[in-house]
Parts: structure tokens; sequence; C-alpha cells
């Protein structure tokens, strides 16, 4: 399973109820926050 790492799919993950699954929607939202901080 190719796993998607943009926004909208990192906040439909927020709200599983599974918590990895939920941890790795996080995940991708600190990261994408991460890039767009460094690039200003």
């Amino acid at each position: 399973m190719a796993e998607k790492t943009d926004l909208s799919t990192a906040y439909r993950l927020m709200k599983s109820p599974n918590k990895k699954t939920a941890r790795r929607g996080l995940k991708i939202i600190k990261q994408m926050k991460r890039t767009k901080k460094g690039i200003k």
C-alpha cells in the first residue's frame, strides 16, 4: 500500500479511532508545517 502524504489525507487520518493511524496523520501534518516554516 502506497502512503499518501497530502494534507487532506493526513487530516482524514487524524479522525481515525485507530491510534497508529491517527499518529501517522499527525506526523505528516507536522512534517508539512516544518517544511513550510523552512521555506519562509
